[in-house]
């Protein structure tokens, strides 16, 4: 079953070179383009796509005002932000929206595509940069939180009852904001050996995407936020 994707963004240059990307996976087609946010509710409409990419800065309708748009009419669609911004604001105000996903421009092919069959089947996707910004905002937040009250963190406790050693390194590393590859390059494994620990570490903990993995991660004092 092909997962069908529509691609709005205003750079014609950057439509075509992630059009030609996606053409690559051969469960994925591309069904339609757009050059600004205001395409989005009738690409959707015409297309029904699975997943629509859209661009964050646009001329006259930007990606998250398009997504609002977009899901008060069809609150059923999957969007994925694409940005140059990897401020835990712009994230922030994008995942309020309802964006599914929220992806740095300077990703790889492997991140979008990975990206995009996780928003396609139900979860969300945030770029390992950006996620690692996320934590370290929440985790400021907590402890500013706890200030004056005596609480203090509890010292990490690696979770060898529920993943493996290997499993506990990879899920720190996830926590640290590393992409699949820069993982495999740290601990001297492929990517695609990556891949099936970050898998078996989303079944193991009971979550549906790696920000939510590492979330969970920090709340139980599984990993080092540093």
């Amino acid at each position: 079953m092909q997962t069908k994707i529509a691609i709005i963004d205003d750079h014609e240059l950057f439509r075509e070179g992630v059009k030609r990307i996606l053409e690559f996976e051969k469960t994925f087609s591309v069904v339609a383009e757009g050059a600004d946010g205001c395409d989005a509710v009738g690409i959707v409409e015409e297309y029904s796509p699975d997943v629509v990419l859209l661009d964050i800065n646009m001329k006259n309708t930007n990606g998250i005002e398009a997504t609002r748009q977009l899901l008060e009419t069809y609150p059923d669609s999957k969007a994925i932000i694409l940005s140059i911004h990897d401020e835990e604001a712009y994230v922030t105000h994008a995942m309020k929206t309802g964006a599914a996903g929220y992806m740095l421009k300077e990703m790889d092919s492997d991140e979008l595509i990975g990206a995009i069959k996780v928003v396609a089947e139900g979860g969300s996707y945030i770029h390992p940069k950006v996620t690692h910004k996320l934590v370290r905002e929440y985790r400021r937040l907590a402890n500013q939180q706890n200030k004056g009250t005596g609480y203090q963190q509890p010292e990490v406790r690696v979770p060898l009852h529920l993943l493996t050693s290997r499993e506990c390194e990879v899920l720190q590393l996830l926590a640290d904001g590393k992409s699949n590859r820069a993982i495999g390059e740290a601990l001297y494994i492929s990517e695609k050996t990556v891949k099936n620990h970050v898998s078996n570490i989303l079944q193991k903990m009971n979550v549906n995407d790696r920000t939510q993995a590492v979330i969970t991660a920090i709340k139980n004092g599984w990993v080092e936020v540093r």
